[in-house]
């Protein structure tokens, strides 16, 4: 990199799969000072460009092909459309050829082959920084319609990390751990590749998916060829093991000696996904909650520092210490415990947070901490019980008004996914002429299923009333063969609440299949 002239505060763009030389391209900008800004491998063109166009990186780093279930992904045809179209040019571009996938011609003058560069690198000092420089930029989705770069800070993200990983996960330097993310987003860069590094465990990185990588015992045979000690998961992930191999008939073949401890986080875990994790992988599974600005866990259950291993159910730990973190409402005031209102964080944030959006800082003041003054909006939505417990059900704009009355999305999910026939659900806002909203349910069955839809509908109907109350007005839903998620297990809510409202939505490029709002139209017009 210094040899092609990256320096010091110069952005390098990283477009990559989930390989070893990824987290070699983020340690070598991390050691000379650059400024890495990874982006999901096999990220549209379109998107691709504005992320460059943003971050006006000196070099991008690729690789000639990614590796998907059913397919391969031309990495090189989807940058080049998007340098088609970016203004800010990069200097070069470093390409790696992955073995045994076929080669990719190189652009003269511009293009630079992995091996040769190599082959001919020279080891450089380590470029000392001040503690607030930016480590890297990660470009979030958001409700601007901008990019949202969120900017780390090398100092106290350094120092939370290593802080974190016993802390927060119990482990011992020399353990094995795994997260299983992608380095694209926040948990990758955290807990793939800098947190345990710096802590002194061996990270484990897996270019495959929960199912279909052959099967859905693949999980399982990751955690025992590599004795992994503690597993870091999404509650989608384990939803589809479940949805695929309901018994984990699987899993069971495979001997898991030195597992001990599994934490899902990226979205609410239901009880009932919470519950068949413990009873298949045998361990304590732990949910707890974060965000891409905190670069950590704001609510969690600390096992480094005693903390309970059997918590009560639904709930995402307690604040970690450094978070101050409170229930709002509307008015800015506090609300009772197991009140639903705006989960906020008192100023200031701890080390590891972000220090701002790259080259916004007027859509960081404004979109943070205008709505609460002196608090960082976090935007999602929850209450706190008497013991301070915090229970996160949906991002704050999922919070649907029948009638006057605030219901939460997620926690009429949590009712439906107790029901022994559904593996998913996504519950949105349908428009109703007189309530305002009423919730519709989106549901995925399990497989080998055979009781008929609509019988399954009413039980799921009547499971609600009696749970959450005739007051959810919960009487409309559909079943699906699947629900659109962003790559990291987000289901994208406002748009499948247009869609289900006829109304024109917008498809989000961290969509992983774009194609399932189709399939949920067609149903819809057969309905």
């Amino acid at each position: 990199m210094i040899k092609h002239g990256v320096k010091k505060g110069d952005r390098v763009v990283i477009y990559m799969p989930m390989i070893p030389q990824t987290l070699y391209c983020m340690l070598a900008c991390a050691r000379i000072g650059a400024i890495h800004s990874l982006i999901f491998g096999g990220f549209a063109s379109k998107e691709l460009s504005v992320r460059i166009d943003h971050a006006k990186p000196k070099l991008i780093v690729t690789a000639s092909f990614g590796v998907e279930p059913k397919r391969k992904v031309e990495y090189i045809s989807l940058l080049e459309a998007a340098l088609a179209r970016v203004q800010s040019k990069p200097h070069k571009v470093l390409i790696y050829q992955r073995p045994n996938l076929g080669h990719v011609p190189l652009t003269k003058g511009r293009d630079l082959d992995w091996e040769e560069e190599l082959a001919k690198a020279q080891c450089s000092e380590c470029v000392s920084v001040p503690s607030d420089h930016p480590l890297y930029i990660l470009y979030t989705s958001g409700t601007t319609g901008l990019p949202k770069g969120v900017v780390r800070p090398t100092g106290g993200y350094a120092v939370m990390l290593n802080w974190t990983m016993s802390a927060v996960y119990g482990l011992k330097p020399g353990e094995v751990w795994w997260a299983a993310s992608d380095l694209g987003w926040v948990v990758g860069h955290s807990y793939i590749c800098y947190g345990p590094l710096l802590h002194g465990n061996t990270t484990v990185l897996y270019e495959g998916k929960p199912v279909g990588t052959p099967d859905a015992g693949a999980y399982f045979r990751v955690l025992a060829e590599n004795e992994v000690a503690a597993f870091f998961t999404s509650p989608t992930a384990i939803r589809a093991i479940r949805q695929q191999d309901p018994e984990a008939a699987l899993g069971k073949q495979y001997l898991l000696k030195r597992f001990r401890m599994m934490f899902v986080a990226g979205e609410h875990c239901d009880v009932d996904t919470l519950e068949w994790s413990k009873r298949v992988f045998k361990v304590p599974v732990l949910d707890h909650w974060w965000q891409t600005e905190s670069g950590s866990a704001i609510t969690a259950s600390c096992i480094g520092l005693g903390n309970s291993t059997t918590p009560p159910p639904g709930q995402a730990g307690k604040p970690v210490p450094g978070y101050n973190v409170m229930i709002l409402d509307e008015n800015k005031k506090p609300v009772k415990a197991k009140t639903l209102g705006n989960i906020v964080v008192k100023l200031p944030l701890p080390p590891g947070a972000f220090s701002g959006l790259w080259e916004n800082q007027e859509i960081f003041q404004k979109l943070y901490f205008q709505k609460f003054p002196g608090y960082y909006d976090t935007m999602d939505a929850g209450y706190m019980d008497e013991d301070g417990y915090l229970y996160v059900l949906s991002r704050a704009d999922d919070v649907i008004n029948v009638a006057g009355h605030r219901i939460s999305a997620g926690a009429i999910e949590e009712c439906i996914l107790f029901h022994p026939a559904v593996a998913d659900c996504a519950v949105v806002g349908q428009e109703d002429p007189l309530k305002g909203h009423v919730p519709f349910a989106l549901c995925v069955l399990k497989q080998g299923i055979k009781t008929q839809e609509s019988k399954i509908l009413e039980e799921i109907v009547e499971r609600v009333r009696t749970n959450i109350g005739p007051v959810a007005a919960f009487q409309k839903g559909m079943f699906v063969t699947q629900l659109p998620k962003t790559r990291s297990g987000k289901i994208p809510r406002s748009a499948l609440s247009a869609l289900i409202s006829g109304k024109p939505y917008k498809i989000t490029p961290t969509i992983e299949d774009a194609s399932v709002f189709k399939h949920i139209e067609e149903l819809l017009k057969k309905n």
